[in-house]
């Protein structure tokens, strides 16, 4: 298994991704870190490999400083660097010796099996949907975004902005993408779907959520429980809410906000302490052929960490074999 990590995209990179691997290391090696929710099997073997990109002589410094073995890792070295604020499709072409680009053509030839990065969102999306490609059948990747739980569970979000209008055939795909990530990485058995709309009734709602009811209600596939409320978002109703990328990046920021105040208030609380983003790592981009994942800008160790996990257990789950199979 081999995972290639973009070490140059996030505003604290390349810094926190070296410390990142440091901390994968010390996990591997059975410490655990106070706080640290990471995923409980399917821990980091020695038979994991890691492809790093970025520039040669800076990460190797690093990882000399931080003590950090070159066992069963490998440095492209890379010249550029995609921006935050950069075009993510003129980046791609004008940055071929990027962090980014060499790290899906490296993807893209099955030299690594998964990449992550913290950096640029449009340029990850345009890497994978040019790189990677779209798995056949699918006509919208998207992803998601987890939403803590009352009850110390997790929910699971999406679309959470890519999409912002869609179609009810969309949304249908991404109640079964949702599903299989729910259940393989999740560990959410038989996961609930449940439409988000302005009320719970059949035939609420705008003419995507009345198009795409039916077509939901359907699907054997899935465990399609109706229509749920904005009030349901934060309860243990629904597993999997599906919605279009507008809304669903409007509960996501209002999400972000409300973690936010919290802090800012010093209020201590272990329901709102699972909104920190980092113990969670990333979001998979669904509906590609090979495990992607995004991390938010400004990761810190603790999520490139937790990133590298999530990637992991996508390639030793086989979730794309079983999204296929869905198809």
């Amino acid at each position: 298994m081999n995972i290639g990590i973009d070490m140059m995209g996030g505003d604290f990179a390349p810094l926190e991704a070296v410390l990142g691997i440091k901390q994968l290391r010390h996990e591997a090696q059975g410490t655990r870190h106070e706080g640290d929710t990471a995923r409980e099997e399917g821990q980091v073997t020695s038979e994991l490999q890691l492809t790093l990109f970025g520039d040669e002589p800076q990460l190797t410094a690093l990882l000399e400083e931080h003590g950090v073995s070159m066992d069963n890792l490998q440095i492209i070295h890379t010249t550029q660097v995609i921006d935050m604020h950069e075009h993510p499709t003129k980046a791609m072409k004008e940055k071929p010796d990027s962090s980014i680009a060499v790290g899906f053509g490296y993807l893209a030839k099955g030299l690594t099996d998964a990449f992550i990065s913290a950096g640029n969102t449009g340029a990850m999306m345009v890497g994978s949907l040019f790189s990677i490609r779209a798995i056949e059948g699918i006509l919208r990747p998207t992803i998601g975004a987890y939403m803590p739980r009352e009850n110390g569970k997790l929910g699971w979000l999406l679309d959470a902005g890519i999409n912002a209008d869609c179609k009810p055939e969309n949304l249908v795909q991404f109640a079964m993408l949702g599903s299989i990530f729910a259940e393989q990485v999740l560990n959410i058995p038989n996961p609930r779907v449940g439409l988000i709309n302005i009320g719970e009734e059949e035939g609420k709602g705008n003419l995507l959520a009345q198009g795409a009811y039916p077509l939901l209600k359907s699907m054997e596939s899935i465990n399609f429980i109706g229509n749920i409320e904005g009030r349901d978002v934060f309860l243990d109703n629904a597993d999997v809410m599906v919605c279009e990328g507008f809304t669903g990046n409007v509960i996501l920021k209002l999400a972000e906000s409300i973690h936010g105040l919290i802090q800012r208030r010093n209020i201590e609380d272990e329901f709102f302490n699972m909104f920190e983003f980092e113990q969670y790592g990333g979001v998979p981009v669904l509906g590609v052929n090979k495990p992607v994942i995004i991390g938010h800008g400004i990761s810190h160790a603790k999520a490139f960490k937790n990133m590298i996990g999530i990637a992991q257990k996508m390639i030793e789950k086989d979730v794309i074999r079983l999204i296929k199979e869905k198809l």
